[in-house]
């Protein structure tokens, strides 16, 4: 099995552990993961897997949802209480779906149905971490935020400063979408960060992507995802940005660098909070914030005819 680029996998070490009662397909796991670059603990029961739960240091936790002793959903209370953070994917065998289901409803990241395909599972083990680390990032910079009072000592104290940081507290609180413009180094990220973090979705995702550093070519993969065989070598499906923000807030960094064609995915996205990966036909939903930056005019490109008048008025 060729290893996974992007999966994080050796710096540093990501430690999952995996809670299985039947040894050989327990081992099976283990491998593959070794394999990709983790570092791989092993419980055959959750018993077993609650006590290594209760020692803290564990990024991700693979377990079945039967186990002898305490179950799957056990294990996933378990985590929920020492870590809220650390993802919990569950394996179920056919008949048992909807009892995973009523666990993701409790807290659990997915289930993975049985028998388990590799592909699948690395799959969901990236998606899974690189949410981790956008969580931990958010609750890093909101440590550092520490409240609406200290927000200017950031950036600085000036009146335009805290005019800006004055907006940010006005809009914070609603569901509106914002577009920060101004050039480039003057921390239209860290505003847009603030927006994020002193709403109400503020505890879920924050998910920037920069419409400038992509090619166009790649770029509506990477905000929307793919079916499987949208493309040779699609393989399997993919979620892109766009899903990975459900819940919380996306953030579309020189969004005036979007070609025309992007320019009416992204209106229908705030429009209908809706929109199809690349090679399907069906309308995904989804439930975030919109907010956008760029250092460009958008009034003059509107002018001239490169940017969306539309899309220009409902950001």
């Amino acid at each position: 099995m060729e290893p996974r680029e992007g999966i994080p996998g050796s710096s540093p070490v990501r430690n999952i552990l995996v809670v299985e009662d039947r040894p050989s397909l327990r081992r099976t796991l283990a491998r593959i993961l070794r394999e990709e670059g983790f570092a791989v603990e092993e419980a055959g029961d959750g018993a077993e897997a609650i006590r290594r739960i209760d020692s803290g240091g564990l990024d991700l936790v693979l377990t079945d949802l039967k186990l002898p002793g305490a179950d799957g959903r056990a294990v996933l209370r378990a985590v929920r209480d020492r870590d809220p953070h650390c993802p919990v994917i569950l394996m179920t065998a056919f008949g048992t779906i909807e009892t995973a289901v009523g666990a993701m409803k409790e807290g659990a990241y997915e289930f993975l149905p049985k028998p388990v395909d590799p592909d699948h599972l690395l799959v969901l083990i990236q998606r899974a971490l690189e949410r981790r680390a956008l969580e931990r990032e958010n609750l890093a910079l909101r440590d550092r935020l520490a409240g609406e009072a200290r927000l200017p000592d950031i950036v600085g104290d000036s009146a335009p400063i805290r005019e800006v940081w004055d907006q940010v507290n006005r809009v914070a609180g609603t569901e509106a979408t914002v577009l920060f413009q101004g050039e480039s180094g003057t921390g239209k990220e860290l505003f847009a960060r603030s927006v994020h973090l002193l709403s109400p979705r503020g505890e879920r995702p924050f998910v920037p992507i920069n419409c400038a550093a992509i090619p166009e070519g790649l770029l509506e993969n990477e905000l929307f995802g793919h079916e499987k065989g949208a493309y040779t070598g699609a393989g399997e499906a993919r979620p892109g940005k766009v899903e990975a923000a459900d819940g919380g807030t996306l953030f579309l960094d020189e969004i005036g660098d979007l070609s025309p064609a992007l320019q009416a995915k992204i209106l229908r996205l705030i429009q209908e909070r809706s929109f199809e990966r690349v090679g399907g036909n069906r309308p995904v939903r989804v439930d975030l914030r919109l907010v956008a930056a760029t250092n460009r005019d958008l009034e003059e490109r509107v002018r001239a005819g490169e940017f969306r008048e539309d899309l220009y008025f409902r950001l």
